[in-house]
């Protein structure tokens, strides 16, 4: 019998509610039709709202305080034990096309980064080097979002190699000459764009795996919604802004929640006391924007999801075309949400909203029992590692926190987990929140902060009315910070069997 492949793709900071098939003012059709032959996991969870710490999350089956990459600017150790050993060891092909994110674009002597200046951009090193890369056979990677000064790596050959000689135009300094004021519409043609660069590498590794009859663990990991909000045309007036639901802040729903919460509706806020370590935190700004400005940026940002799921389907295409659909678990999720108007936030920052901490999740199992549907079974991307073993049949090691939710995801069973936990570590005395989510509550506690949030997802879905303070709901606050805690020494991972009483 052949072994189970498993084809992981992600999008990158993409709201949990913009799926064609739950909300009718954006277009997916690919990821629709997925979602008609899989399941819809509409209360999927990231570990940590940025990229750096999920990403690590995904491929080690840890928490970022466990596997070390606890915020954006740090790298995932090498040492770390990666899903992709264990598929590599049972025989499988493994292989990354994208964004990997596991390293800062600095390295330093201490802290070498290969995602890093100037190596990023020595196109002769990245035409010879494809792996191996944290437990990653083959690798095809890239940086830059949209027209960021980071291109390079695979992508930035692949563009040579396809003729676009001038790829320098399409981004801004230091990389290329483009201005990086301009918005919304990216000069860059459709066929040179990092999405069509994603699927074809994707399905040309996906027609070597069925060639050569070798299982596989395949990453596709797309860079899009990521802002800035640049997509090519005709995408980028794919959407009218006039038609669009623009979310905003209700006017007092931050008097009651943790002060950097209102910092970030005023126009110059100081937020010098989240600054100790010289580094500034994403979403400590000001988010003040005109909803003329919102409406564009959202249309923009739907064009961008958009034209991704154009790509997902030609690698959809390509999976059933090679006769692989029927035995590939393929799982599409985010690796983090985000904000365009939602209680008045744009982008990412330490606000643990379900806009910012939910993903989308759709998962097609060669297994399932049903299709087409809609669970509400907890989902966290710190299970991914695990679960893809579980769905594969191979062993799990005993030092993944996440659980196994193959069994969920093939329908099988009801659910896997009864609780998420989402943490945010940057400098501990300026901001360190972690996010306790069960069935209906949500509890959120900072480091050496008496504030914090509570909010009951059922009564106050919007989470408008923060329960953290109410005398009404103390007791409440309190079985649930018991809960929190439960949870917390839950997770510590037993790293080998007791096989004797001393």
């Amino acid at each position: 019998m052949p072994k189970t492949n498993i084809l992981l793709i992600t999008s990158d900071q993409q709201h949990w509610n913009t799926l064609g098939r739950s909300n009718p003012e954006i277009s997916t059709p690919n990821l629709d039709r997925l979602a008609e032959d899989g399941i819809t996991f509409t209360r999927a969870y990231c570990p940590n709202p940025t990229c750096t710490p999920t990403r690590s999350s995904i491929i080690t089956g840890l928490y970022p305080s466990q596997h070390g990459a606890w915020t954006l600017g740090t790298k995932l150790p090498e040492d770390r034990h990666t899903v992709g050993e264990d598929f590599t060891a049972a025989g499988y092909k493994t292989a990354l096309v994208g964004k990997a994110h596991f390293q800062p674009l600095a390295s330093t002597e201490e802290y070498p980064s290969l995602e890093a200046y100037p190596l990023l951009q020595d196109l002769d090193y990245w035409r010879q080097f494809h792996g191996p890369f944290y437990g990653f056979q083959h690798v095809e990677l890239a940086r830059n979002h949209t027209n960021e000064s980071h291109a390079g790596q695979h992508y930035a050959v692949w563009l040579e190699e396809n003729g676009c000689t001038n790829w320098r135009d399409y981004f801004a300094a230091p990389t290329g000459t483009m201005d990086p004021s301009e918005t919304h519409k990216w000069r860059i043609p459709e066929r040179y764009h990092y999405d069509a660069w994603i699927a074809e590498r994707t399905n040309k590794l996906l027609e070597e795996y069925a060639e050569e009859e070798e299982p596989f663990f395949l990453w596709a990991s797309f860079f899009d919604p990521h802002p800035p909000y640049l997509v090519p045309e005709p995408w980028d007036s794919l959407y009218d802004p006039a038609k669009l639901k623009v979310s905003k802040a209700v006017p007092g729903e931050h008097d009651r929640n943790p002060p950097h919460f209102r910092l970030t509706q005023e126009q110059h806020p100081d937020f010098s006391a989240y600054r100790e370590s010289g580094w500034g935190i994403h979403g400590m700004q000001s988010h003040l924007h005109t909803e003329e400005a919102l409406r564009k940026d959202i249309a923009v940002y739907y064009g961008m999801i958009s034209l991704l799921d154009k790509y997902i389907g030609t690698i959809l295409d390509r999976l059933e075309e090679l006769g692989l659909a029927d035995n590939t678990v393929v799982v599409f999720t985010s690796d983090h949400g985000h904000a365009f108007g939602h209680h008045g936030l744009i982008a990412k920052g330490p606000f643990h909203y379900e806009d910012l901490i939910r993903v989308p999740m759709i998962v097609r199992h060669p297994g399932q029992t049903e299709r087409g549907v809609e669970s509400d079974a907890l989902q966290s991307l710190v299970d991914y590692a695990p679960s893809f073993l579980g769905a594969a049949g191979l062993p799990i090691p005993r030092a993944m926190t996440g659980v196994d939710q193959s069994g969920v995801w093939g329908g099988g069973a009801e659910q896997a987990r009864d609780h998420i936990l989402c943490e945010n570590h940057h400098e501990p005395t300026s901001i360190h929140l972690k996010t306790y989510v069960d069935g209906r509550y949500k509890i959120t506690v900072y480091y050496n902060r008496s504030y914090g949030e509570l909010f009951d997802l059922a009564g106050d879905p919007q989470e408008l009315h923060n329960l953290w303070d109410s005398p009404d709901h103390s007791a409440l606050k309190q079985e649930l910070l018991l809960k929190y805690i439960w949870a917390e020494l839950g997770k510590e991972p037993l790293w080998m069997p007791r096989v004797w009483g001393a």
